[in-house]
């Protein structure tokens, strides 16, 4: 008898911004398949009679590769056991749950998709930074930055991108930063663009790094920046205000 999959995004980090449908799913699991992305306070909250499974990367150390992950949800689901494959953010933004909902699916297996909210759009947020504005964009366009910008056929048309006059959101784009800021300029981009980066999103230490296309990588080596980030780039970068009280508490804090 088979059981269930849940392919389930947490959120930008901490229980504030985990969805109840996910908590419900969470609570129910035989077995949770985790990433470390949740953050502390979501793993800390995993129900303890559930088979917990770490499937998390760490300093570029897979614990589990993919097909790994994917056998083992289609052995414990076909043990019958509700099966929760818990990610950060949103499973279908650049989480990789396309592919194991593919898996899944091909093996007959019932599955649910649980929503996230991501991080491109919550941690801007959380420091003041809006994605969109009536007077600086009138769209959004979210990429990963895991791609090298300067190998032969990228997926990515960096032509396009540097002439969009709308905002870029960058996942997993540290490594790269300094490929991607030259990339856009030498497509046109003009090199004084704002630029943000923010590091550890909604936990309690998460850092706001500001510079230009033209600084921004000089700045982040400066500040040592780190994974996990997310960069912002467009004239909405303009709102931050360092002196502004967040707009959303980081992980652990109170709402007044």
């Amino acid at each position: 008898m088979s059981g269930k999959v849940y392919l389930v995004g947490s959120g930008p980090g901490g229980e504030g911004l985990l969805t109840r449908r996910a908590r419900v799913v969470i609570d129910a699991a035989d077995v949770i398949l985790y990433d470390q992305l949740p953050g502390e306070e979501i793993l800390a909250s995993l129900p303890a009679r559930a088979e917990k499974i770490d499937c998390g990367k760490y300093g570029g150390k897979h614990m589990l590769e993919q097909d790994e992950i994917e056998a083992l949800i289609l052995d414990r689901a076909n043990q019958g056991m509700k099966v929760v494959r818990l990610k950060g953010g949103d499973p279908f933004l650049f989480g990789r749950g396309g592919e194991e909902l593919e898996t899944v699916r091909r093996a007959g297996i019932p599955v649910e998709m649980v929503p996230g909210v991501s991080s491109a759009l919550a941690v801007p947020a959380s420091v003041g930074i809006p994605l969109t504005h009536r007077k600086y964009a009138s769209q959004v366009t979210i990429l990963t930055g895991n791609e090298d910008p300067t190998k032969p056929g990228p997926a990515l048309d960096w032509q396009l991108l540097a002439k969009s006059r709308g905002t870029i959101v960058i996942l997993m784009g540290v490594a790269n930063l300094g490929k991607i800021a030259d990339v856009l300029i030498k497509n046109g981009k003009a090199a004084d663009t704002p630029v943000a980066i923010i590091e550890r999103g909604m936990r309690k230490d998460r850092r706001v790094t500001i510079g230009s296309l033209a600084t921004i990588t000089g700045a982040a080596r400066k500040k040592g920046v780190t994974p996990p980030a997310v960069i912002v780039i467009g004239d909405v970068v303009k709102l931050y205000s360092p002196d502004h009280r967040d707009l959303i508490p980081a992980e652990g804090g109170g709402y007044d």
